[in-house]
């Protein structure tokens, strides 16, 4: 049985693959292939691929690995969906619109921290003045935020 994958050829960390078309038996590292249909550099993340040779082994029976595949649809070679090449516990994150993400924080305001009423005594025991205005209005009308702001 053929597969197209990928042969690594870059140095160290400097990764750079071939896309070959081989028999599933042969390691990768034997260097062993039927044809190179094309390179993909994972740096730069631009497949270069021959469409007309890879439908070729596609129509012959090669199966093409997981990257392949994902990168044949990139560049629609072929239709289809994308394979999850992750391992079963990482799923694919899908990437929101951007509409969606922009309403979101429009959506969702940010709840204000209600102070405790012993920090609200705290700073007003030491300002008379301010005390007496917190006295005044009801607990809902005095904010905290001031009178903290004021002790500071």
């Amino acid at each position: 049985m053929l597969n197209i994958r990928l042969q690594r050829v870059g140095r160290k960390n400097d990764p750079s693959f071939r896309v070959i078309v081989t028999d599933s038996k042969w390691k990768p590292k034997t260097g062993k292939f039927v044809e190179i249909i094309g390179s993909y550099d994972a740096r730069k993340g631009s497949p270069v691929i021959k469409a007309d040779r890879a439908k070729h082994w596609l129509s012959v029976g090669a199966q093409a690995s997981g990257t392949v595949h994902n990168l044949l649809l990139d560049l629609k070679v072929i239709a289809g969906k994308k394979v999850n090449v992750l391992g079963k516990k990482t799923p694919i994150v899908k990437e929101a619109p951007a509409e969606v993400v922009a309403e979101k924080p429009a959506e969702e305001a940010p709840k204000k921290e209600e102070t405790p009423a012993s920090a609200i005594a705290e700073a007003v025991a030491d300002k008379p003045a301010v005390a007496e205005a917190a006295l005044d209005k009801p607990a809902e009308e005095a904010p905290a935020e001031e009178i903290l702001a004021e002790k500071a």
